[in-house]
């Protein structure tokens, strides 16, 4: 069995379905995280003072930021609304509609009057396209990964499915050259003004692509033969919760400690660096950027490793190094040296793309193919509750209340042993189920009628 990929007669001839879905599936989450990464900037620069003025400008600061953490509380009814529609309706459009209200949202917010124009309707309003941005990224990312993994062949389904989880790295360094960019190009003055807006408006050209490429993908051959077989789910959230809690679970646990490493790594590493280490924010920035530039390759290829060996065995030794490495990094990096931080920071995210690269197939790989849009969905947002979302402010909590690096490295390790607990409950790919679809979508195409040439 080479591909689900079925040869249709009425596809052109030297199309490449299996390639815009991996560009398809990538331009969409690196949307995501480029909105995460100037939402971050701009609420630490900018927000507090433009849109919750305050005598105490930290105050101000703390109702920026929690804007931010709505966009992580929405995206559970994003998982629940567009994963049963993805299992429904389709893929195509579901994912079509996700990436138009992120691009939206995100674009909104450039051009949103501020606190000093129309008073408290512009934090409301801000509040309001955080919560869409959320809502749009929960119903994404399930579906950019079967994208490009339900187009590509079931065997090397580590390498297709991981074009989702190139995004984040690439969606990062995207952000940050633009906000350096402006940086470079603007007085303070002129960025408060307008030049904050430009890193938002920009989000645009990434939508547009993303949508050129999406409308002219078929739908998935998966959800074809679903479809042609009269077999989509009717209420697919009810069957993820009734009939595979164990496979969500397992998702679930599987996220925990690649979003906690991924947090301390790109986001809680410049705090600890600036405040704990005494350097400055740009060498703690450019270890961060060295770092994510390497995971653009590491995490394809951790994907890609993943189909040659055991996926369950990679992530699970994987999530064993998660839990050691910040013991050895907090003492490698006590004195101060940016070359031992880069060292280090590369060390965990490294370890972090040999989870990442092979966790979406793996989430995909825990549904049965009817209901993987909703479990991957439910999985990936239910995780980021209790994960990526709480990480950096219980990492500034514990710092705070110890003033040492110990708590941290223990609170690492506990999210480790959750993900060794949730590969471990996990199941291998299911070929069987790869070879029912091939076979549904050979009798479908069979019988398709011809298109004279």
């Amino acid at each position: 069995m080479q591909s689900t990929q079925p040869q249709s007669k009425d596809r052109p001839a030297g199309s490449n379905p299996v390639g815009r879905a991996f560009v398809a599936s990538l331009t969409g989450t690196a949307l995501e995280w480029y909105d995460f990464a100037v939402y971050s900037a701009a609420a630490a620069l900018v927000f507090g003072d433009l849109f919750f003025p305050s005598e105490d400008p930290f105050t101000g600061t703390i109702l920026a930021f929690s804007t931010y953490a709505v966009g992580y509380l929405s995206r559970p009814l994003g998982g629940f609304v567009f994963g049963r529609l993805g299992d429904v309706v389709g893929r195509k459009k579901v994912l079509i509609a996700t990436l138009v209200l992120i691009g939206v949202a995100t674009m909104l917010i450039g051009v949103l009057p501020t606190y000093g124009t129309v008073g408290i309707a512009a934090p409301v309003g801000l509040v309001l396209l955080r919560f869409a941005q959320g809502v749009g990224v929960g119903g994404e990312w399930g579906g950019a990964v079967l994208l490009s993994a339900e187009f590509g062949d079931p065997k090397r389904r580590g390498f297709f499915a991981s074009a989702a989880q190139i995004g984040p790295p690439a969606g990062n360094l995207l952000a940050n050259g633009v906000l350096a960019a402006l940086g470079g190009l603007l007085s303070d003055a002129q960025f408060l003004s307008w030049g904050w807006r430009v890193a938002f408006l920009l989000s645009g050209a990434l939508v547009g692509f993303g949508l050129w490429i999406r409308t002219r993908l078929e739908e998935t051959p998966v959800f074809q033969a679903i479809e042609a077989a009269r077999n989509r789910p009717e209420a697919p959230v009810r069957e993820v919760f009734r009939d595979q809690p164990r496979a969500l679970c397992a998702a679930i646990l599987s996220r925990v400690a690649p979003d906690v490493l991924y947090a301390m790594f790109t986001v809680f590493v410049l705090t600890y660096a600036t405040g704990e280490l005494g350097m400055s924010r740009g060498s703690a920035l450019a270890a961060v950027l060295i770092g994510s530039s390497l995971q653009i390759f590491l995490i394809p290829l951790a994907g890609a490793l993943s189909d040659r060996i055991n996926r369950r065995r990679l992530y699970g030794w994987s999530a064993v190094a998660a839990g050691i490495w910040p013991f050895v990094f907090f003492p490698m990096v006590g004195g101060g040296s940016w070359p031992l931080l880069t060292l280090g920071v590369i060390g965990g995210l490294v370890i972090h793309s040999l989870m990442y690269g092979p966790q979406a197939a793996f989430v995909a790989e825990q549904f049965a193919p009817r209901l993987r849009y909703t479990g991957s969905s439910l999985a990936y947002t239910l995780a980021g509750l209790i994960g990526g979302a709480v990480a950096p402010v219980l990492f500034t909590a514990l710092l705070g209340a110890y003033g040492a690096w110990l708590p941290l490295a223990l609170y690492i390790a506990v999210t480790a042993v959750l993900t060794i607990a949730g590969v471990r409950l996990g199941r291998d790919a299911d070929h069987a189920e790869d070879e029912e679809f091939d076979q549904l979508n050979a009798r479908r195409t069979a019988a398709l009628p011809s298109v004279p040439s």
